[in-house]
């Protein structure tokens, strides 16, 4: 099997991420058209869930690749990205 190059993951993390945000837009426009005094239907809710954790993986995905990218070429200092990464989570 072949190995997969830096810009094919790349591709393939852009597509994920731009599918993810699609999914997620096709929703937001059922959101946007809901009466502002109603509720959100269970079935929307629970695709919100879903899709909001895919797009937020996907999203992470690519800037973890990017980020990689970066500190290889020497542009990212690995502790930067450390800090970055565990900002606002505390331990």
């Amino acid at each position: 099997m072949a190995d997969v190059t830096e810009i094919e993951a790349l591709k393939a993390s852009m597509r994920g991420a731009r599918g993810a945000a699609q999914r997620l837009s096709d929703v937001g426009a059922r959101v946007e058209s809901l009466d502002p005094h109603g509720d959100v239907p269970d079935p929307d809710l629970e695709e919100l869930q879903r899709l909001t954790l895919a797009n937020a993986l996907a999203a992470q995905a690519l800037r973890g690749l990017v980020e990689t990218m970066l500190r290889r070429r020497g542009k990212l200092e690995a502790e930067a990205v450390a800090e970055s990464s565990s900002a606002g989570i505390d331990e």
